[in-house]
């Protein structure tokens, strides 16, 4: 059983169309990355996993219950946080966890539980207003956690976080994964996402256009990357001839060429039998960073 499911998941407002027959699997025990630029549909489908907005087509199941039939089972092992948190000032940390867990029907006892997991104990009883940033962060995921959650979804845990409160929220969040709950996890730092997750899936105009495992996408963003000694426009000229080169360009002084990395001794026998010094030849390794803009690109 997947820890989420959807089936051709479409949410349209009037002529827009935010969500666009999404399929996807989260697999149960995964930290999966769910990336996309602003306006892609990511939180409008994460509003539909929590069923707070309907859908105008397909299905949503969440921990092997259809979430718009049964909402209360699909749900009752769910934490979210969603956008900033917001909890009141006046109050204590331990004190607005109360009111969520009274609220939920959940044993009181589980604040002091969550607290300690968050790190919060030592400042459970000072006001929330007190809190910096980075508090308020980990008591909004300790509030997700109230309900002993299989599943956990984050929308943006770091954002306005400085370094060290980056690092706070992302050590937390794999010793969550590491107790076996699952994540799904968005985040616009994808350096965070490539160090986190298992798998990462990609919408553009809320269409699924990359989904699979970090490694493997990354592979289909390596490429041959080399510098020749003096111009590299006729390298570049010759390159752009092969029939199994995608592309060829310039960064700085090395030439980026979509190839397959196992061509690389082709292409250096090809440049010398042409006179062109190869001065370093190898794989050109992307990064989750560079994979997304290049599939997220508008043409």
């Amino acid at each position: 059983m997947n820890a989420i499911e959807t089936i051709d998941l479409t949410k349209r407002y009037g002529k827009r169309l935010a969500v666009d027959h999404l399929n996807l699997t989260v697999s149960k025990g995964e930290v999966f990355g769910f990336l996309g630029p602003n306006g892609a549909g990511k939180t409008t489908t994460i509003a539909m996993l929590l069923g707070l907005v309907r859908p105008t087509k397909g299905r949503v199941m969440v921990l092997g219950h259809d979430v718009q039939r049964e909402p209360a089972l699909a749900l009752r092992r769910v934490g979210a946080m969603i956008e900033a948190p917001a909890f009141y000032p006046y109050l204590s940390g331990a004190d607005n966890l109360r009111v969520l867990a009274r609220a939920g029907g959940i044993p009181a006892a589980r604040v002091k539980e969550v607290l300690e997991t968050v790190e919060l104990s030592d400042r459970a009883r000072d006001k929330v207003a007190t809190y910096s940033q980075g508090m308020k962060q980990r008591l909004a995921i300790a509030a997700a956690l109230l309900p002993d959650p299989e599943l956990i979804m984050l929308d943006e845990p770091t954002n306005g976080l400085d370094p060290a409160g980056t690092v706070e929220i992302r050590n937390l969040i794999r010793s969550l994964a590491a107790g076996g709950r699952t994540i799904l996890l968005c985040s616009h730092l994808l350096h965070e996402v490539e160090q986190l997750c298992n798998r990462v899936a990609i919408l553009k105009e809320g269409k699924l256009i990359a989904a699979g495992e970090v490694a493997t996408l990354l592979r289909r963003g390596q490429g041959v990357r080399l510098r020749v000694q003096g111009n590299p426009e006729p390298a570049v000229h010759l390159l752009r001839t092969l029939p199994w080169v995608s592309g060829v360009t310039v960064q700085e002084e090395a030439i980026i060429i979509d190839a397959p990395v196992e061509r690389a001794a082709e292409i250096n026998a090809l440049l010398i039998r042409a006179d062109i010094v190869v001065a370093e030849i190898g794989a050109n390794h992307s990064s989750l960073e560079e994979f997304f803009l290049t599939v997220t690109r508008t043409e």
